[in-house]
């Protein structure tokens, strides 16, 4: 009797475990993205990073165990699709169009299968001396490795406009700046944009609000911390590096955000 008895409860066990365990809260991810601006083999200015730099940076992503990946599937995690990233996630950012990613880090990622978001304001593209070009950026595109986003049409200080303009005319401006942007990247590029990166970082509820209706579903600051589930869409964080960021200074970026942990 006494061993039936114990059999059953095993057994009962056995049939309770699957369910507890379902009710148990999945592992969140720790998730982290990066912005970058240019690339050199030497510092030309406060927003270059060396491409020794950048190595290591790469390097101290591998050892911390972390998977690089498409901002999108970051994106994906965020609206709630739970398995869409690996436990260690990092997504690369690059912003303003500089020439520097298409002679530069191009090269350095050919082969290397190494996803990154491009965040431009068209008003540089083809004009200005250190900007890529139209043709740069399709290429790039054209990779499957490199997705253009906007960074507003002329990237305006926010908060310099408001402070010279009307609150009417500030949220046209505001309006313009969103809607050109996206409309001419999506004409040159031939893809959808739908993902915004605040000049300067500088956002507030009524940007937030315009660049909704204007079609973004989500947009990033430069506000330094790891990105979580629960933070609003429309100002998700990144880390601004520079080259005085080294391997080191990545590994902690990453610790900081759970990196340490398996």
């Amino acid at each position: 009797m006494n061993s039936w008895v114990l059999s059953l409860c095993c057994a009962l066990l056995m049939l309770a475990y699957p369910a507890a365990h379902a009710d148990m809260p999945a592992v969140q991810p720790h998730v982290v993205v990066l912005v970058y601006h240019r690339f050199a083999s030497t510092v030309d200015s406060t927003m270059t990073v060396r491409t020794q730099t950048f190595e290591a940076h790469l390097q101290a992503i591998e050892a911390a165990g972390y998977r690089i990946v498409p901002l999108a599937d970051i994106l994906r995690w965020h609206q709630g699709e739970q398995d869409a990233l690996p436990v260690k996630a990092v997504a690369i950012t690059v912003d303003d169009g500089h020439r520097s990613v298409y002679e530069t880090l191009w090269p350095a990622l050919r082969g290397r299968h190494i996803p990154v978001t491009l965040f431009v304001y068209p008003s540089a593209i083809s004009n200005a001396a250190y900007a890529m070009t139209w043709p740069q950026l399709r290429e790039l595109a054209r990779t499957g490795q490199f997705d253009v986003q906007s960074h507003t049409y002329w990237h305006p200080n926010f908060r310099v406009e408001r402070m010279h303009r009307s609150t009417d005319d500030f949220v046209k401006f505001a309006r313009d700046q969103l809607r050109r942007a996206k409309m001419r990247i999506e004409t040159e590029i031939g893809g959808p944009v739908h993902l915004l990166a605040w000049p300067f970082g500088i956002h507030d509820a009524e940007l937030e609000r315009i660049a909704q209706q204007e079609g973004y579903t989500a947009a990033f600051t430069l506000d330094a911390q790891p990105l979580q589930a629960s933070q609003p869409a429309m100002a998700l964080p990144r880390y601004l590096i520079t080259d005085g960021c080294g391997g080191r200074c990545m590994t902690n970026i990453l610790n900081a955000a759970g990196g340490n942990h398996e």
